[in-house]
């Protein structure tokens, strides 16, 4: 400690022991229920009760602040002293293995030798050049080297590789614990998810060096980012998708490993959140249906219509300018923002009301027009620790009522690290029965999946592995690797019809998948359901009716939807403001004729099931066998199912008129 606990003449083991002394003596000074923020604990800590041997209250409390800034807050302070006693003991664990006095340090690259070798000298020829220009220059030096000049710096590098190895084997010996466990921590924690620019990134650039094979990784990256960047959102989606079903898969994994490995100190917010980014999840929840969430207020609404035509405006100037130009706007051009803001407002509530109502009837009103859901991905089976944990937690909860789940799980991770072999052999028999169990559960519904899509080399040796093994005299890797050589020296036009045929087979499994798991047709279509009788929604503005009416009279016919409706909208534009209010009108007057259709189509809709549960209870009345009272509760069930049906259509129609 400070004075005498660092003094010279104190060997290492002595002042561990000290600071573990201090530590100890904290513990027995705190209350027995610690629940507080470790502050709050730390505050009202008697320092002078804390004092041991020659070392003052003061003293204590100034190595504890020293020991408990390498150590995570935010807890309370009894587990914060469990931490510290971890870090005195083995300070070098996990991250900090590399600031070990004895740990090698890593060998410069043949590069950086040159570059500390002439960094001096250009530094002093060019002393206007900034670090980053000086590192440009250096490094287009080096890559037009001659290869005599380089050899000295590669065969220095290798000379100080060869060191460093032995220095590291060395480093091996003499600390085992602290490799084994910065190992283990770092291979078993799962992978994290990739974006899906990553996925379409791996995807594609596999693509890209077998038609550019000198490519360095900057041209890579700046050929497939502005590649990403022109993606269709067709096929974004496919990868965003993609991205979606591996965060879902890595967050069940990761929860399963921080519960199966309290010794890492590990919780739920370690688990990544997202693998989208905004605009991402912006065209997703736009493919899904979801409406878009319009602005909070006028100011809002304004600066969002003013910034789509300032796309050349750099970003930090574009807020600047919405502002002022707020500020140049009369009161009533406010106002009239914030009107249509309002209105914006209500139309998003009727749509997102609509969106869930489809939702709902989706999930709860449609369960026997569903196929059968995908039977979910069988659980990793839990390990021995955690077995041993589940059987001793209710006995320690009675024993210790006063310790908390975490300081339960701690207590837990100890017990088992301090059990005998023999003792835990029961405990693995169990993960061992558990864990073929899990497997052979999941080979059976491995079993029930469609069989996965070749790829077009696949579907190619399918055609031509006869006659390779003939010619092979069956010796099959001999044949595998003649036909490799064969389909990489194969011209593109001859693979097209391979590859159509792996697009074929890719889409038949998708297909199959689908149909494993999706709803049936009426739901998979998106349309929404139309009744017997029930009333045509109009057009709910001028410019729709006028829509109509153009796409109806077959003049437009000859172009693409896209120019069609591009045209119609330039129109629109074109037209006088005397044939607007026309349509607008024509609009309006539909709007309230189908309000009067829809009310009396719904009185009737009502009267109809009034009367068909007065039939249903008078037939369930009169029944007198176990097979009519059946066959009644299925007609009820049809009942029950046809009236939610047209109460949630009905109920998205009617907000839509009254909107």
């Amino acid at each position: 400690m400070n004075g005498e606990m660092d003094a010279s003449t104190k060997d290492q083991g002595e002042i561990i022991d000290d600071l573990l002394n201090l530590l100890e003596a904290m513990k027995v000074n705190l209350p027995q229920k610690d629940l507080a923020k470790y502050k709050t604990s730390e505050s009202h800590l008697d320092w002078e009760k804390v004092a041991f041997n020659s070392f003052t209250g003061e003293m204590c409390k100034q190595k504890w602040n020293e020991v408990s800034k390498v150590i995570r807050k935010f807890r309370t302070l009894t587990e914060l002293i469990f931490d510290a006693q971890d870090f005195i003991k083995n300070p070098y664990k996990g991250k900090k293995l590399k600031k070990h006095p004895d740990f090698p340090k890593k060998p410069l690259t043949p590069y950086f030798r040159f570059f500390i070798e002439k960094r001096a000298k250009y530094a002093k020829l060019h002393p206007e050049m900034s670090n980053l220009d000086l590192t440009k220059i250096l490094s287009m030096k080096y890559r037009g080297l001659p290869e005599k000049k380089k050899k000295k710096y590669l065969e220095d590098f290798q000379k100080d590789k060869e060191t460093f190895g032995h220095s590291m084997s060395k480093f091996r010996e003499d600390h085992p614990d602290l490799v084994e466990s910065m190992a283990k921590k770092g291979s078993n924690v799962p992978e994290k998810p990739r974006t899906p620019q990553q996925l379409w990134y791996s995807h594609e650039k596999k693509a890209f060096l077998k038609t550019h094979a000198d490519a360095t990784t900057k041209d890579i990256k700046d050929s497939l980012g502005k590649q990403w960047t022109q993606l269709s959102d067709k096929k974004r989606l496919k990868w965003i998708a993609k991205s979606l079903e591996m965060h879902k898969a890595y967050e069940e994994v990761m929860k399963g490993f921080i519960e199966t490995h309290p010794e890492l100190n590990m919780s739920n917010e370690d688990i990544v959140k997202s693998t989208l980014t905004k605009a991402e999840r912006h065209l997703k929840d736009k493919s899904d249906g979801r409406p878009d969430k319009p602005p909070p207020n006028g100011y809002s609404m304004f600066c969002a219509e003013l910034m789509s035509s300032m796309k050349d405006v750099p970003s930090t100037e574009r807020m600047v300018m919405c502002s002022q130009q707020w500020k140049l706007l009369k009161q009533n051009e406010k106002d009239g923002y914030q009107k249509r803001c309002e209105q914006r407002k209500k139309e998003y509530e009727v749509e997102m009301n609509r969106f869930l109502c489809v939702s709902l009837f989706f999930y709860m009103c449609l369960p026997s027009l569903t196929l059968q859901p995908s039977p979910e991905k069988p659980k990793r089976p839990i390990s021995a620790m955690f077995i041993f944990s589940e059987e001793k937690r209710p006995k320690l909860q009675q024993e210790r009522p006063d310790l908390s789940d975490s300081e339960l799980t701690r207590l837990l991770a100890r017990m088992w690290n301090e059990l005998s072999d023999k003792k835990k052999e029961k405990y693995k028999r169990l993960e061992t029965v558990l864990k073929a169990e899990s497997v052979k559960k999941g080979q059976e519904e491995r079993s029930r999946l469609p069989d996965t899509p070749k790829t077009a080399q696949d579907i190619w040796q399918q055609s031509v592995i006869g006659d390779y093994l003939a010619r092979f005299k069956n010796d099959r890797p001999k044949a595998q690797k003649a036909m490799e050589a064969t389909w990489n020296t194969m011209e593109k036009k001859e693979k097209i019809m391979w590859i159509k045929k792996a697009a074929e087979d890719q889409k038949r499994y998708e297909r199959e998948l689908s149909e494993m798991r999706s709803p049936a047709t009426i739901i998979a279509s998106g349309k929404k359901m139309k009744f017997d009788g029930e009333p045509k929604k109009p057009p709910s503005n001028g410019y729709q009716k006028f829509s109509q009416e153009m796409l109806s009279n077959g003049e437009l016919n000859h172009l693409p939807m896209k120019e069609r409706m591009g045209e119609i909208g330039g129109r629109w534009q074109r037209q006088p403001q005397k044939e607007k209010d026309r349509y607008k009108k024509i609009a309006e007057e539909k709007q309230k004729l189908y309000k009067v259709e829809l009310e009396r189509w719904l009185a009737v809709q009502d009267d109809d099931d009034e009367e068909e549960e007065k039939e249903a209870a008078s037939s369930d009345n009169d029944s007198s066998s176990a097979e009519d009272s059946e066959e009644e509760d299925d007609d009820d069930d049809d009942v029950s199912f046809q009236t939610c049906v047209k109460f949630i259509i009905a109920v998205a129609n009617y907000n839509g008129a009254l909107d």
